[in-house]
């Protein structure tokens, strides 16, 4: 992507967005994990459908705050959720090398 040219004194302006909102039915019940630096996260999926109702993703959605992982680990399988976030790459290193996955980490998670 060509990048607009700016003066010195100018400052150039991002208009970069990553944020997301989801509705649809928890896969199965959440996951907590602790991670090899102490962190905690809780895992689970989202099952949303295609529009014009041809097929379904399923989404890795991750929990990484106090509150938001108390709402995963409290949710049932089927239940409509909503979970606003945004979307980042995750890399980590496994026995094959470096490997890496998107996954939607879940600021607020709300049942509908």
């Amino acid at each position: 992507m060509a990048k607009k040219k700016i003066a010195q004194d100018e400052v150039e302006i991002d208009y970069s967005l990553n944020d997301l909102l989801l509705r649809g039915r928890v896969s199965a019940p959440a996951i907590e994990k602790e991670l090899p630096s102490g962190d905690k996260i809780v895992e689970f999926r989202l099952i949303v459908s295609r529009e014009k109702g041809e097929g379904v993703d399923t989404l890795d959605i991750a929990a990484w705050s106090a509150k938001s992982r108390r709402s995963a680990l409290s949710l049932k399988s089927d239940e409509w959720i909503e979970v606003s976030g945004s979307i980042h790459r995750r890399f980590w290193k496994a026995a094959s090398g470096l490997a890496s996955r998107w996954q939607v980490e879940a600021i607020e998670i709300r049942r509908i």
